[in-house]
């Protein structure tokens, strides 16, 4: 057996092996140590290799999935080697034989299709980047569900150039489970160091997967076509990159392939670009701490099913860029929009419809049990439904929508046999029987029946036997050595004939016996199950096979489920939070009345606080470039972000929160709001500021739109401010987008004369009794001061800390020379003795006789003939 095993490893020595051995999967030396400590199970030996006692550690059977989910998820890859035939067909062969093993399947993060390995509302994609003569191109699968895209990357140049940042992009985008790249690309350095942020994700293969013309030839296997003209064209990187996809699946799933969808092709341009320090600034679909709450897709979600949550997620990572595939999806939400009653009941019908997609998925690939079979009955029966609502001709449909109605297609012929052979309730694995209904198969039904009639037959032949042998408490039992047999107390043994009765056991309590009757009973009762099962699970079978006929229609209509989940849930939202249809088109407009940010605005609304103060934004030409100065916490980050999430809103195809909004199609959205170190790359904070700034200022085009908020604010204040103000001409003159730029440096308002297209805004407050009211508003104009103090008050410095810093600060803004700080070390000592009275913010300690008189005093209390001595008094204080 260990030699089998070595053998078998060796061939998978990259992976983990779970060698069935009877109940368990066995992990033996290295992959022992490695798993145990992984999955916190003991660690035992078993026998010995070259004299060294085997490591060894098992899991079972039954609960493999779990194991193999916390196995994935730390990072290994797990060969699934399972036994081939019955211990009973070894022994046949000679004493000595070995069961026959063989791997069945390699399980890795990018070929997961348990639903109990997989999230439901999010895609599990295996991506594969290709070189090839210069270009770079990405492919990528989700093979739960067969969705299977291409896309180009342009020339591979040096590391700065915009390919790379493309790269980046898509990457961020897809979010790839597993990323398969050709062994020279790990083996370069420099092109290496590309992949610092997947690097956990990241797996080399042999350069000869990868070439172009064996990735066309098998594609036109995969889909049996002489040339795939039919579904784009497509360049040598791409074929590349999709055949070295198309061969690694095929290798880890042992030759069983999925279906997968025809390659979808990406045209340059066709999805907005947005980096991955954009998504995750905007937290498009998970907050900064990696989880789903606080995200955009958080809010946003109102689907019924899983597909369209995923549909859903896929669209804010990819918002379009051409205006009529844009508006054709706001037909679809208008359309919802306007009969809410027939949106109630479509979300109702949808609420009940199971996952079409990865239960095809499972079934295609072979590993489908009975629940996605019944899946796939219960989803085309709520399609069915919901294509009979939509048909009818009084609404029309919109274009998008009617073709997605179409999509759902007739099963009924299918529906109807699966309705029939299904019975109420479904074991989870086919091998587990009893899953077809009774009636379904009079074969079937014939063998049920011996098989479950067997408790009154052996019932009936133990009375006989009681009647035979006068022994009342005579028992037929069952065990799994003796099978059925005769149990009787030691003080009846003399009644027990030896010419028909024949002794199997002998015990302390009890006597055990058989006969030829019942032996052969127990026969028929167990060939009766095994026949049972072996008709079940060929129709099972059968039904696998006729579902797999329909395979692309049934795909289809699991896409159009998606899509009227999304288009109904996108309007459900519309209708719940007053958001309005945006104007989209080809001009440079950005024109927002009202906007508001749609996850501060729910977060206020949980929390029962104040409602969300909207603001408008206007873009246009003459004034495409906003300054935006404030106090800190006047909500400027939140005007930025929620300007830059309205438009990703409006392109991915959904009404956006405001009064109205259009939009000029933007082809690169990029936030530079917050930052953080990077140690891993030894980068400061300021260092990845200025990393994410030149990405935006080598890669924006006048169709862009940028936000920027405090640019320059971690270095010394002269090189923060010559930082700033050199970005914002470089964004005017050169990039020539549209831009919103927050920061503190006041100076940059100066350029408002020189630079046409720069309007100064600010964000209004209020001083009403020595305290800062935040108004939330922006207007025109530009901000006196940045309030930094009050702020700091407000987060509960200590007051000795807030009133030094009164203090400093009006020595700075009265002396701005170059000496002016060391006037403050001379004259004003840290922490000197009369800070730590309590004072009013920006009072000064009294530092004169005059000073201190005037404190003194009552002013309230004074008469009016006091005040006018008080006065001449003062006046005689002053100096000569």
């Amino acid at each position: 057996m260990m030699t089998q095993y070595l053998a078998i490893k060796e061939r998978h020595s990259d992976c983990l092996l779970f060698y069935r051995m009877g109940d368990f999967y066995e992990l033996f030396f290295d992959d022992a140590v490695k798993a145990s400590a992984a999955l916190d199970i003991a660690l035992t030996k078993r026998g010995a290799h070259n004299g060294t006692d085997i490591p060894m550690c098992g899991v079972p059977v039954h609960a493999s999935e779990t194991y193999l989910h916390r196995l994935i998820q730390s990072g290994f890859k797990v060969a699934v080697c399972e036994q081939m035939e019955e211990p009973a067909q070894a022994k046949k062969r000679g004493p000595k034989s070995v069961v026959k093993r063989d791997v069945v399947r390699l399980v890795t993060q990018g070929t997961l299709t348990e639903d109990t390995l997989l999230d439901a509302h999010t895609h599990n994609y295996l991506a594969v980047l290709s070189a090839v003569r210069g270009r770079f191109a990405l492919a990528w699968l989700d093979i739960s569900t067969g969705e299977f895209m291409v896309q180009a990357l342009g020339t591979q140049a040096r590391e700065n150039d915009n390919t790379v940042a493309e790269l980046s992009s898509v990457l961020a985008r897809i979010d790839p489970g597993e990323l398969l790249v050709p062994e020279r690309v790990v083996q370069d350095e420099r092109l290496f160091k590309l992949f610092h942020d997947w690097r956990d994700v990241l797996s080399s293969q042999p350069d000869s997967r990868f070439d172009s013309e064996n990735g066309r030839r098998r594609l036109e296997t995969l889909y049996s076509v002489s040339q795939l003209d039919g579904f784009g064209a497509f360049g040598r990187a791409e074929l590349s990159a999709a055949g070295a996809l198309v061969d690694y699946v095929e290798l880890t799933q042992v030759g069983k392939l999925p279906r997968i969808n025809p390659p979808r092709r990406f045209a340059p341009g066709e999805i907005m670009e947005i980096d991955a320090a954009t998504r995750a600034n905007l937290e498009l679909t998970s907050s900064l701490g990696g989880a789903r709450a606080g995200s955009l897709l958080s809010v946003m979600d109102r689907t019924m099913t899983g597909s369209g949550a995923r549909l859903l997620a896929a669209r804010i990572a990819a918002p379009l860029t051409e205006p009529g595939a844009i508006n054709t999806r706001l037909d679809c939400l208008q359309f919802f929009v306007d009969n809410p009653a027939m949106r109630d009941d479509t979300r109702s019908r949808l609420r009940r419809c199971p996952d079409i997609a990865r239960a095809l998925a499972r079934l295609t690939v072979g590993r489908g049990g009975p629940r996605d079979i019944a899946a796939i009955r219960d989803g085309v029966a709520e399609a069915s439904d919901i294509r009979t609502t939509l048909s009818q001709p009084d609404p029309p449909l919109p274009t998008g929508l009617a073709a997605d109605v179409e999509n759902l297609s007739d099963h009924s012929v299918l529906l109807d046999r699966l309705a029939r052979a299904l019975g109420p309730e479904l074991p989870m694995l086919a091998r587990d029987g009893g899953f077809i209904a009774a009636g379904y198969a009079p074969q079937l039904d014939d063998v049920r029946r011996l098989r479950d009639d067997s408790k009154r037959l052996i019932l009936d032949r133990e009375a006989d036997y009681k009647k035979v042998t006068g022994v009342d408490t005579l028992k037929i039992k069952f065990n799994n050595v003796l099978g059925y047999f005769i149990e009787v107390t030691p003080r009846h043994v003399e009644k027990i004939s030896d010419d028909a009765f024949i002794h199997r056991q002998t015990l302390a309590s009890a006597v055990r016996y058989t006969t030829r009757e019942l032996a052969e009973l127990a026969r028929d009762i167990a060939d009766s199950a095994g026949k049972a099962l072996a008709v079940e699970l060929q129709i099972f079978d059968d039904l696998v096979a006729e579902i797999t006929t329909r395979v692309d229609a049934l795909a289809a209509t699991a896409a159009a489920v998606a899509a009227l989940d999304i288009a109904a849930a996108l309007a459900e939202l519309a209708a719940e939070n007053q958001h309005v249809r945006p104007i989209i088109n080809d001009s440079t407009a950005f024109e927002i009345l009202d906007g508001r940010h749609p996850v501060v605005e729910a977060a206020l609304a949980q929390s029962g606080g104040t409602s969300f103060t909207p603001n408008h934004c206007d873009l246009i030409d003459e004034r495409r470039l906003w300054l935006v100065t404030g106090p800190n916490m006047a909500g400027k980050s939140t005007f930025l972000r929620q300007n830059a999430i309205i438009a990703i809103m409006a392109q991915m195809g959904a009404f956006v929160p405001a009064q109205h909004a259009q939009i000029g199609t933007i082809d690169k959205v990029f936030s530079r709001v917050g930052a953080a170190d990077d140690l891993a790359r030894g980068r400061s904070t300021f260092m990845v500021e200025m990393v994410e700034t030149a990405a935006i200022l080598n890669q924006a085009t006048p169709r862009s739109l940028v936000i920027l908020d405090e640019i320059g604010r971690g270095t010394a204040t002269f090189d923060g401010l010559s930082i700033a103000w050199a970005c914002m001409e470089h964004l005017h003159d050169v990039n020539q987008c549209r831009a919103l730029f927050a920061t503190h440096y006041h100076e940059l308002t100066r350029l408002t004369g020189r630079l046409a297209s720069l309007a100064p805004h600010t964000m209004r407050v209020k001083e009403w009794q020595g305290d800062l009211v935040f108004l939330h508003e922006i207007g025109p104009g530009a901000a006196d001061r940045s309030y930094g103090v009050h702020v700091a008050k407000l987060a509960g410095l200590p007051g000795s800390v807030v009133n030094r810093a009164s203090e400093v600060l009006a020595q700075l803004e009265q002396n701005r020379q170059s000496d002016a700080i060391s006037t403050l070390v001379d004259d004003l000592p840290l922490f000197a003795a009369s800070a730590q009275t309590s004072r009013p913010l920006g009072a000064v300690a009294p530092s004169s006789e005059l000073e201190a008189t005037l404190a003194a005093q009552d002013i309230d209390g004074l008469s009016p003939r006091e005040a006018l001595d008080l006065l001449y008094h003062l006046k005689g204080l002053l100096p000569e």
